[in-house]
């Protein structure tokens, strides 16, 4: 899997919504795989089902 780029734009009950920055594309996930500290806006990098906090 290759490493994208979202941003977290909607969160509903156990799940996040990511929308992928550079196609427009949205995702969602259960909330609990996001990294701690992570909230509504939040850009995040997904590598290897890894996601952490992006700069």
């Amino acid at each position: 899997m290759e490493p994208k780029d979202y941003i977290v734009s909607k969160i509903e009950g156990e799940y996040a919504y990511l929308k992928d920055i550079d196609s427009g594309n949205e995702v969602f996930i259960a909330l609990a795989l996001l990294p701690q500290g992570a909230d509504l806006g939040s850009r995040i990098h997904s590598e290897m089902f890894t996601y952490t906090l992006a700069e």
